[in-house]
């Protein structure tokens, strides 16, 4: 019966994620059908653009050119219009000449005569026939005004949609994912010399697979890569994945998309657990602030809590009335037994909070940064039963370094009320190291990635990632991979170094 539920289990969970991939496949087909659509009547509307510019460009030609010929047809006639009217008044002049110099022949008397011979020399001497030249000045020729479009017909006739360039392909082999960066390579299916440059999107996501048409994030665009490769830095993992795709454009258009890529960012990332940290504490997301006047405006609502008023809230109504207590007060024997695992708030003098993600396996990487002027503050980690009167690395739940700059400057590792002094100087930032399956937790300079310190030991229980402030303020640094400087150091380490072996030991 067992059995069957299991197999009938495993049965529903393929046939819900099969239906769901479906689903999915069916929302990038609607997604694409709409896209062919919208994309058509744009593409439809550009053409028109363009046929309607290369209208209007021969309009303007053909406008150009009905002038010229115009022009010319202008000046020609005028010339021959000038030409036919010297003419006509040359004839004229000549054909008066010539009827004179006829009636010349029939005088008579010698005198005469000769005045007249010598008057028709003079006046043929004069006349414009005889200057004016019989050729005309132009011709009706208007062949250097004749037009052959065969060239530009032919050219038209070629006219045709613009080369694209194919879509690149992402080679997730050469692809790589360290130190919260990603590089993206790809290359052409076939070599293309008039791409001009790549564009690359990604988007991070939680699913696997093809990328969701529904996903909640947006496609981020890095334009005008001018090689084959990319790298994202300074990146933030807080999702599992992250999907890439590429285009090649040319000076005129952008080619098809690459087949998508989904690469796995899958880190760490967790908030304070505003809920159980004390209430000295101001805690917001992955910053916590002491806030000495914080204890007062709560007591109302712990009181309801803890109902009849209990020992711990007791002693916190003397801490609040007598200032702010000091780190190293302790008044373990006077307070009662923690019950573990039904903590409402860590309360009395261990000003704690807890990160709200347990790590179960694995190995995870954070980073820590104080305030200039922290007096007091631990970071490492603890059970999910430590008490809430417990301090970090005061009991065999919690491991812990602890910086101390109040009265006197302390460096030192913690865990079981065991102190280990650091001889180094204390980072602005720290990296903290957990590998849950490897029973190690390491702190780094954050910058440097040189070793502070590492404890050695077998989680029994999944731990949650702690942290105490006073005076104060920390902020964290999450959604991070292990450091490639801090995997290195790990290997190089021989299981244990002989720095922690005061404090290593295996909790139960």
């Amino acid at each position: 019966m067992d059995s069957q539920k299991e197999a009938l289990q495993r049965i529903i969970s393929t046939l819900a994620n099969k239906n769901d991939e479906i689903q999915n496949f069916i929302d990038i087909l609607n997604q694409t059908l709409k896209g062919v659509q919208e994309n058509s009547s744009n593409i439809l509307s550009e053409l028109d653009e363009e046929f309607d510019s290369l209208y209007s460009i021969l309009d303007e030609v053909k406008e150009s050119m009905i002038n010229s010929i115009k022009q010319e047809q202008a000046r020609k006639s005028q010339e021959l219009q000038s030409q036919l009217s010297q003419c006509n008044n040359a004839l004229e002049n000549s054909e008066e000449l010539l009827e004179f110099a006829t009636r010349s022949l029939d005088i008579k008397e010698p005198e005469e005569f000769s005045k007249a011979a010598r008057q028709i020399k003079d006046r043929v001497t004069m006349a414009s026939a005889f200057r004016l030249s019989l050729k005309p000045k132009v011709s009706d020729s208007m062949t250097h005004l004749m037009v052959d479009f065969s060239q530009e017909r032919q050219i038209l006739q070629t006219l045709k949609f613009l080369p694209v360039p194919k879509a690149p392909e992402i080679d997730p082999v050469e692809c790589l994912v360290a130190d919260n960066s990603v590089t993206v390579a790809w290359r052409m299916p076939e070599e293309d010399n008039k791409i001009d440059h790549f564009i690359l999107e990604y988007r991070k996501t939680n699913f696997d697979g093809l990328p969701r048409v529904k996903d909640e994030r947006c496609w981020e665009i890095i334009d005008n890569i001018k090689g084959t490769e990319y790298t994202l830095s300074g990146l933030k993992f807080d999702s599992k994945y992250m999907n890439f795709r590429v285009r090649a454009c040319n000076r005129a258009v952008a080619g098809e998309y690459s087949d998508p890529v989904t690469l796995e960012t899958k880190a760490l990332n967790f908030s304070l657990d505003n809920s159980s940290s004390h209430l000295n504490l101001r805690v917001e997301d992955t910053c916590v602030e002491w806030d000495p006047t914080g204890g007062k405006g709560q007591e109302s609502k712990i009181k309801g809590k803890e109902n009849k008023g209990s020992a711990h809230v007791t002693s916190l109504k003397k801490h609040t009335r007598s200032g702010t207590p000091s780190p190293k007060r302790t008044s373990i024997g006077s307070r009662p037994p923690a019950v573990r695992g039904s903590r409402d708030r860590f309360t009395g003098e261990s000003y704690t909070v807890l990160g709200d993600t347990a790590i179960e396996s694995g190995q995870h990487y954070w980073e820590v940064k104080a305030q200039k002027d922290c007096k007091s503050y631990s970071v490492g980690v603890a059970y999910k039963t430590l008490g809430k009167f417990d301090q970090l690395g005061k009991t065999n739940t919690s491991w812990c370094i602890h910086v101390n700059n109040w009265l006197q400057n302390t460096f030192a590792a913690k865990h079981n009320n065991k102190v280990k002094a650091l001889d180094v100087t204390v980072p602005e930032r720290i990296g903290v190291f957990c590998d849950f399956d490897g029973g190690q937790l390491s702190f780094y300079d954050a910058n440097s990635k040189q070793l502070l310190y590492s404890f050695k030991t077998k989680f029994t229980q999944p731990v949650l990632p702690g942290f105490m402030v006073w005076c104060g303020g920390l902020s964290l640094n999450t959604g991070m991979q292990v450091p490639s400087a801090v995997r290195t150091l790990q290997k190089s380490e021989n299981g244990m170094t002989g720095s922690a072996s005061s404090l290593n030991n295996i909790t139960q």
